[in-house]
């Protein structure tokens, strides 16, 4: 059936698996729980998520975008809302609005190599985008995945991962902050792994996601290689609540993150993350 109008209005979604990726990261998978659905979703766009009688949160949707009919939500254990999620079992039913914001340039990346940035929870955002390129392969140049984690035990989407990298026509880099255990591979910040990287820096689109300070020094990085501004994208996490640019609550300058983000161009924001108080 045809998604409601009302954009206030959360839609009943059941619960149908819920995965433990780390110790506190896990993802739900979510089917409607009634005739209503919400509709299709763009890769970087999000929803907001809603446990009755505790509250509600926007969480990107980490999914198949070409996969109609479930959502998939990889969620940190941060605040009240998060933790009563992590809490959450199958079968039990929350409330869905969505899907909001902007999403990742994949149109324009077409015929361009493919650079895409995660630190942490941020490949969660950028799954979807890893999920169309290896769909429609044939349409991009170079794709080449940097993730950066803490630590071994915080990695993501371990088996996508390991799958990924065994690919020909991907190539992928992981690195952590500190090394436990039997880990062997690459350790330091992820922006070590970008000037190593085989991309066109005169050819291409780069995707980043992840905390802040990683996405600035990350595009210093780009920079650097000569990647220019405007083809360098970001995605912004602020405190959105009404999703619809109605509260104000993610007033970013001149931008409303739920509305024109969370997905910008650099060069839109670049002069304001270095303002403070903003």
């Amino acid at each position: 059936m045809a998604a409601r109008q009302d954009p206030m209005i959360p839609l009943p979604y059941r619960i149908e698996t819920v995965q433990r990726e780390t110790g506190d990261t896990f993802t739900l998978t979510l089917v409607p729980a009634a005739g209503d659905q919400i509709g299709p979703f763009a890769a970087g766009q999000f929803n907001m998520l809603y446990i009755f009688g505790v509250g509600e949160v926007p969480i990107s949707i980490s999914g198949d975008p070409s996969e109609s009919g479930k959502l998939v939500h990889t969620i940190r254990a941060v605040g009240s809302v998060t933790r009563a999620m992590q809490r959450l079992k199958a079968g039990q039913v929350i409330g869905v609005r969505g899907p909001f914001g902007s999403s990742w340039p994949l149109e324009q990346a077409q015929g361009n190599d493919v650079v895409v940035i995660a630190g942490g929870i941020g490949l969660a955002p950028l799954r979807p985008v890893l999920y169309t390129l290896v769909k429609y392969r044939e349409r991009f140049g170079k794709v080449i995945l940097l993730y950066g984690s803490r630590t071994p035990e915080d990695i993501l989407f371990r088996r996508e991962l390991e799958k990924w990298r065994q690919r020909f026509d991907m190539e992928v880099s992981i690195t952590v902050d500190r090394a436990t255990g039997r880990w062997r591979g690459n350790v330091g910040v992820v922006t070590k792994l970008i000037p190593r990287a085989p991309f066109d820096p005169y050819s291409c689109i780069a995707m980043v996601c992840g905390p802040e300070i990683m996405m600035y020094y990350s595009v210093l990085s780009l920079k650097d290689q000569g990647v220019p501004t405007e083809c360098i994208y970001i995605s912004m996490e602020r405190n959105m609540k009404c999703a619809i640019g109605f509260c104000g609550h993610c007033q970013y300058g001149p931008y409303f993150i739920c509305k024109e983000g969370p997905v910008f161009r650099y060069d839109q924001v670049e002069s304001l993350l270095n303002k403070r108080e903003i």
